[in-house]
């Protein structure tokens, strides 16, 4: 399945530093980091009204954060929510914290999916937040609320290890963080990311009732679980392509990547390495692909 066979949305109408209420109980502030991996800027959202949660406070970019400060001004935050630990998502946090006295809650600190092999530099490291500790760590399905509101965490492991997505109950709605967006499909780079935890969380969401989802970048997404099942379907054709090209005969990562991403921004190339690599690293370990020794961004992958 290409990319082009799922439903994105490539419009955005949230103008950086301005609030806007797109739901009932939910408002939403673009940071305006726009760029090939955040789209038009990351979505911090405020849920509730009086006393508020924000979900993921961004970057920690001055005016974006005096952007929230003024949007809240008049009401109380009551919880900072992290959907997880990516510097585009949680720096944030600590000013936030400072104004208002909120406490932090998330699934824990910022990890990898999986141990650094022998010789591998993490490529991710400037993306990671690794100063970010939460107050109060969540695990699934437990609750917060406050006044007006109720939040479910929904763990969500895959592009990142500690990634969480938050179901607003009262409207049947996820937070889906960067799991899963409307404009683009969510990068899963091995060490931050594993395709087999990405693949079961999306198996996950798609078996519950949201119907709308509040990504991370982006636009909502409506009908998402008919959105969900074209992203399981885009992984699975992407394994597919891959095997497909290894039937042919053994083959690295650039050559995997110039036969299945045609067209690709150069700038995403390194991602989409990563990319192929996490696939590599699921099928290794269900026996479908050999490799010599530990699966890695340099290693010579066959049918096995």
């Amino acid at each position: 399945m290409a990319d082009h066979d799922i439903p994105f949305d490539k419009s955005f109408d949230l103008v950086p530093g301005i609030v806007k209420e797109i739901a009932p109980k939910v408002r939403a502030l673009c940071a305006g980091n726009g760029g090939p991996f955040t789209f038009k800027g990351t979505v911090t959202y405020i849920v509730g009204r009086g006393k508020v949660a924000v979900i993921d406070p961004g970057p920690e970019e001055p005016q974006h954060v005096q952007a929230l400060l003024e949007a809240l001004s008049g009401e109380t935050v009551s919880h900072i929510l992290l959907t997880h630990t990516h510097r585009d998502h949680s720096p944030a946090a600590a000013a936030l914290k400072a104004a208002t006295g909120a406490a932090t809650y998330g699934e824990g600190p910022h990890r990898a999916s999986r141990p650094l092999h022998i010789g591998e530099i993490n490529p991710l490291d400037a993306a990671a937040d690794t100063d970010f500790r939460p107050d109060i760590r969540l695990g699934d399905r437990d609750i917060v609320a406050g006044e007006g509101w109720t939040l479910e965490a929904v763990a969500t492991p895959g592009h990142c290890a500690n990634h969480m997505a938050y179901a607003l109950k009262e409207t049947n709605a996820l937070f889906s963080g960067d799991h899963v967006m409307g404009w683009s499909t969510s990068i899963v780079a091995p060490p931050d990311g594993a395709m087999s935890d990405y693949m079961a969380s999306l198996y996950k969401v798609a078996e519950r009732d949201e119907t709308v989802y509040f990504p991370g970048h982006g636009n909502m997404i409506r009908e998402a679980p008919r959105f969900v099942q074209s992203y399981i379907r885009h992984r699975l054709g992407r394994e597919e392509s891959i095997l497909h090209r290894l039937a042919k005969g053994a083959a690295d990562i650039p050559t995997l990547v110039r036969a299945i991403y045609i067209g690709i921004d150069p700038r995403l190339i390194g991602a989409a390495g990563l990319s192929v690599l996490a696939h590599l690293e699921d099928l290794v370990a269900r026996g479908k692909v050999a490799t010599e020794g530990t699966p890695s961004i340099a290693g010579i992958y066959r049918l096995a």
